[in-house]
């Protein structure tokens, strides 16, 4: 598998480089550059001290830690982030407490993961009418789980 070469900026020099805990691991750790503690209920920009060039024809996804979310109901406030490859600002992670308890984010704690997908051009055809499918035009709840 070929690799995809991107270019990351050390905006702070607490700042850690993106990393895997395993090589199979699909998403890249994102770290906190200080401390906070989050209220019940607050929304807090997490800096992260990296800024990145995301190459065209690809987009980075900001996704929730399963383990702070399960653990002690601290998320992205908007899962997942979408960061398109004209952005050049530090990334952000906006994480929501959505627990009864404080939590105290440390420095250099993984917030969040970042995962690159590829995003082909796409051109949209009008139509009188689609094909028919097996599922239809059955929405939310409609297989019955």
């Amino acid at each position: 598998m070929e690799k995809l070469s991107i270019e990351i900026q050390i905006l702070d020099d607490k700042a850690k480089m993106p990393n895997k805990q395993y090589i199979s691991d699909a998403g890249f750790d994102l770290h906190s550059i200080q401390e906070y503690i989050i209220k019940p209920g607050e929304i807090y920009k997490i800096c992260t001290g990296l800024s990145i060039a995301i190459p065209e024809g690809f987009a980075g996804l900001v996704l929730p830690r399963s383990g702070l979310s399960s653990k002690f109901g601290l998320t992205l406030i908007n899962s997942p982030g979408l960061i398109d490859p004209g952005y050049r600002g530090e990334l952000l992670v906006p994480l929501i407490n959505h627990s009864k308890n404080n939590y105290k984010i440390k420095h250099q704690e993984r917030i969040a993961q970042l995962l690159i997908i590829e995003t082909p051009n796409i051109i949209f055809n009008t139509t009188k009418k689609l094909q028919e499918s097996e599922r239809k035009n059955n929405g939310f709840g409609s297989t019955g789980e």
